[in-house]
C-alpha cells in the first residue's frame, strides 16, 4: 500500500521548489526547530491538541516576523523608518497621493487633515530652513488650505493634544523681537503680541486673519500684558518704567502709570477687574486701582519679580523672581491687601530668572490645581497646589532642558484633549517649538514644530485649544492649527 504522506509530499514538490529557492517542502516545514516545538512534552492535565496548535501558531508568528524584517521596504534607513513601516495601515499604499514640495509644518511637511482611514503619523523631520524661506514668501500672512501627505514616510499615530496639521496663518508686521504673545480672555480668535520696539499688535486669526489695532506708546520692550475679562482693555508693562492701559476698540492709550523701575509682569484680578497687579525690578508687587491708577497695596521680595499668575479664585498670586525663587501671596479680593505666605527656593547652584509662572485649575496627574514654572536655565518644574493651606506648593516632577539665553516662555498643553501624561510646550533657541511629557523624564520630548527662522520666544494657546501661537526673535508670529479630536 502506498504511503499517503509520501504521495502528498511528492505531489507538491514541483510547486514548492521555485517558491523556496529549490528546497524541498519537507526541508522548509519539517525543520528541527519546528519539530522541537511540536514534540515538546505537554504539561499534565492539558489538552494535547490545544498545546500543539498554540506552539505551531507561535512558531509561524516568529517565522513571519523574520521574513518581514528581511524584506521591508525601508532597508538602510534606520530603526525609526522600519518602526514607521511596520506600523503603517494595511491599505496605506492605496491611500497615498504624490508628495508636494517640502514646506514647514508638522515634521517639515504640510499634511491633510487626518481621517479614520489614514491617521496622523509621527516621523523624522526632513525640512530645511531654505525650504521654509522659499515657502514662506508664498504663504506669508495667508491661510493655508492645500496640504499633502508624505507617501515615503508614513507616521505613527500620536497624541491629538500635540499633533498639528500645519500653519493657520503668519503675522510678520513686527520689526523687532516679539517678547510676549497671548490670546484674549476666553477667546479663540483674538490675539495680541508685544515687541521689543514697544509696540503692541492686536489681531484676529479668524478667516481671513487681519490686524485690528497697532498700539504704540511704549518706548522700550513690552515685557508683559494682560486682557481684561471682557477683552475690552489691555494693560501692558514695559522696561520704560510705565504701565499703560489701552482701549482695544479705539486703539488708544487711556491711562499711563509711571514707576521708578522696569515693569516686568502684569495681571488683571480674575474676579475683581478693578485690581491690577504688577511686578517690577524694584523687588515689589504693586496693586493698582484700574479706574484711578492709584497704588492700593504693595509687597516686597528679595529680588526682581519677573513672572506671575493668579489662581482662579483671585485669592492667591504665584510669582517668581530673578533668583529662581517662587512665592505664594494671598490677596484680598475686596481691599487688594497682600500677604506673603510661602517661599520655594531654587536648588540650583546658579539660580536664574523665572520666565513663566502659569496656574491651572486641574491636572489628571495631581488630581487638583497645579502650577508650572520655567526658568532661563532650562528648568521646568511642575507643582501641585494646596488651596486649603494658602497655596502651599509641592513639586511633583521636574525637567532640565538646555539653558536659554533669552527669556523664553513655556505653557501647559490643552487639558481636555489629554488622556495621560502631563504635556508642556516651550520655545527654544534652535528655532523649534518643543512638546514635552513631564511624566517621562528620560524621553520627555514627544514632538516638535519647525517653521521659525529665529529663536522661539513666546507661546500661547487659544481658548478653543485648536490653535497654538508662537513668536520669535525676528518678529514673526506663527499660528499653528492643531489636529481635530474625535
Amino acid at each position: 500500500m502506498d504511503d499517503p504522506t509520501a504521495s502528498s509530499i511528492s505531489t507538491g514538490e514541483e510547486n514548492t521548489k521555485s517558491e523556496n529557492g529549490g528546497k524541498r517542502k519537507e526541508d522548509v516545514d519539517l525543520d528541527p526547530d519546528f519539530l522541537s516545538c511540536l514534540l515538546q512534552p505537554s504539561p499534565p492535565d492539558s489538552d494535547p491538541n490545544y498545546i500543539g496548535i498554540r506552539r505551531l501558531l507561535l512558531h509561524r508568528k516568529a517565522q513571519a516576523g523574520q521574513l518581514n524584517r528581511k524584506g521591508w521596504k525601508c532597508n538602510g534607513r534606520g530603526y525609526v523608518a522600519y518602526r514607521n513601516y511596520i506600523n503603517r495601515p494595511r491599505n496605506w499604499e492605496n491611500t497615498q497621493t504624490p508628495s508636494q514640495a517640502s514646506t514647514p509644518g508638522h515634521s517639515g511637511r504640510w499634511v491633510q487633515s487626518p481621517s479614520p482611514l489614514f491617521p496622523f503619523y509621527d516621523a523624522d523631520s526632513w525640512s530645511t530652513s531654505r525650504d521654509f524661506r522659499s515657502s514662506r514668501r508664498l504663504s506669508r500672512s495667508t491661510s493655508l488650505s492645500s496640504n499633502a501627505s508624505d507617501p515615503e514616510h508614513p507616521r505613527k499615530k500620536v497624541e491629538p493634544a500635540y499633533s498639528f496639521v500645519g500653519m493657520h496663518c503668519i503675522f510678520d508686521q513686527a520689526k523687532a523681537m516679539v517678547t510676549v504673545i497671548k490670546f484674549g480672555h476666553m477667546s479663540s480668535d483674538l490675539l495680541a503680541y508685544g515687541a521689543a520696539d514697544g509696540s503692541l499688535t492686536v489681531c484676529t486669526v479668524s478667516m481671513p486673519p487681519s490686524v485690528l489695532q497697532q498700539l504704540t506708546g511704549h518706548t522700550k520692550d513690552v515685557t508683559d500684558f494682560d486682557f481684561s475679562a471682557n477683552n475690552q482693555y489691555i494693560a501692558s508693562a514695559s522696561i520704560d518704567k510705565t504701565v499703560r492701559v489701552w482701549d482695544i476698540s479705539k486703539g488708544l492709550c487711556i491711562r499711563v502709570i509711571y514707576g521708578v523701575s522696569s515693569q516686568l509682569c502684569i495681571r488683571f484680578h480674575p474676579v475683581n477687574n478693578n485690581f491690577l497687579s504688577v511686578g517690577n525690578a524694584n523687588k515689589e508687587i504693586l496693586v493698582f486701582n484700574f479706574s484711578t491708577g492709584r497704588t492700593i497695596n504693595k509687597s516686597t521680595f528679595y529680588s526682581e519679580v519677573t513672572a506671575m499668575d493668579h489662581d482662579h479664585t483671585g485669592q492667591l498670586i504665584f510669582c517668581g523672581d530673578a533668583q529662581g525663587c517662587l512665592y505664594t501671596v494671598t490677596m484680598d479680593s475686596r481691599t487688594g491687601a497682600l500677604s506673603r505666605t510661602h517661599r520655594h527656593r531654587s536648588k540650583s547652584k546658579h539660580p536664574s530668572p523665572i520666565t513663566t509662572v502659569q496656574y491651572r485649575t486641574f491636572s489628571l496627574l495631581a488630581r487638583g490645581p497645579v502650577l508650572l514654572t520655567f526658568s532661563q536655565d532650562g528648568s521646568l518644574s511642575f507643582f501641585s497646589v494646596s488651596l486649603e493651606v494658602q497655596g502651599y506648593l509641592t513639586i511633583r516632577c521636574a525637567l532640565k532642558l538646555t539653558p536659554r539665553l533669552h527669556s523664553i516662555r513655556a505653557s501647559f498643553c490643552p487639558l481636555l484633549s489629554l488622556e495621560k501624561g502631563e504635556y508642556i510646550v516651550a520655545g527654544s533657541e534652535d528655532t523649534n517649538v518643543y512638546f514635552y511629557d513631564l511624566t517621562r523624564p528620560k524621553h520627555a520630548c514627544v514632538n516638535k514644530l519647525q517653521g521659525h527662522a529665529y529663536p522661539v520666544i513666546g507661546i500661547a494657546w487659544n481658548h478653543g485649544e485648536n490653535l497654538l501661537a508662537s513668536s520669535d526673535f525676528g518678529g514673526t508670529v506663527i499660528v499653528w492649527k492643531r489636529e481635530k479630536t474625535h
